[in-house]
């Protein structure tokens, strides 16, 4: 079998853990219509195996799960229906996936990458790949961010990792355009304004390929401290630009809100020969 080369990359919001059942979110039905509608249907072949940055593992350094048998699914999170406690990604692990990321970032000038052969999958990645691949047989790698580093650090990670693509992996960073917990509203119909800016910024800067601006948004996006408190669900972005080359052409997949203060844009970044 000829294995398939995967031109892109993709930056999916999952917001809240709440996504994983609630039917009255867009971005659920748009994650639920990814392989259909976004990644090409039935007579695409699936990835070899996917990479998943998620912010909602952080660590000093790069790590990856390198999981034999199944991958553990991780209920990070606190005060939900119990309904979502039940919920399985029952996906195998990828340690050659992780042994072959460790490769490739050491041979980059990363010089230090870990290795977890127990830790699972977080809700950052189960639960959109829940939505986005239901089967749960495509093996998966779990990589960490490093919040005590830069956007640029984030796509350099990124950077490295793109010859993977020629391999047939699927790269996957997993976070929120926006995410500010302090800003959520009880109610959808009025966005804070501040994240409407922010979001509205990194659109136009992705769109019109500005990845410079986005790797310094600190600096150069409106009301950045206030969308992103904490740069965690933010640098899978910077990762997923790295892995689609200096000509990729972004183009906004998703878009909707939650709580006034979440963003659901996501973001694919195809190759350009």
């Amino acid at each position: 079998m000829v294995q398939a080369k995967v031109k892109e990359t993709y930056y999916i919001s999952h917001g809240s853990p709440t996504l994983s059942i609630d039917d009255s979110l867009p971005a659920r039905g748009f994650l639920k219509s990814f392989r259909d509608t976004v990644y090409g249907g039935p007579q695409r072949p699936p990835p070899t195996s996917i990479l998943i940055i998620s912010g909602h593992w952080e660590t000093d350094y790069p790590t990856v799960n390198a999981v034999s048998g199944t991958c553990d699914t991780i209920y990070d999170f606190y005060g939900f229906p119990r309904e979502m406690y039940k919920l399985k990604y029952p996906a195998p692990g990828a340690p050659q996936l992780a042994t072959r990321v460790k490769e490739l970032l050491m041979a980059s000038g990363f010089q230090r990458v870990g290795v977890d052969k127990k830790r699972g999958l977080d809700h950052g990645a189960w639960v959109p790949l829940m939505l986005m691949f239901p089967e749960a047989d495509i093996p998966v790698c779990q990589l960490s961010v490093q919040t005590n580093r830069d956007g640029t650090y984030h796509y350099n990670l990124g950077k490295a990792l793109a010859p993977l693509k020629e391999e047939g992996v699927l790269i996957i960073g997993s976070g929120s355009a926006t995410h500010n917990m302090r800003a959520l509203r009880s109610r959808d119909d009025s966005i804070a304004s501040a994240a409407l800016e922010f979001d509205t910024w990194l659109k136009d800067a992705l769109l019109d390929g500005r990845y410079e601006d986005v790797n310094h948004y600190e600096e150069r996006a409106p009301h950045a401290k206030v969308a992103h408190p904490s740069p965690d669900h933010f640098y899978p972005l910077h990762v997923a630009i790295g892995a689609s080359g200096e000509n990729a052409k972004a183009e906004l997949i998703h878009h909707s809100w939650q709580l006034g203060a979440f963003s659901y844009a996501s973001y694919k970044f195809t190759t350009t020969e």
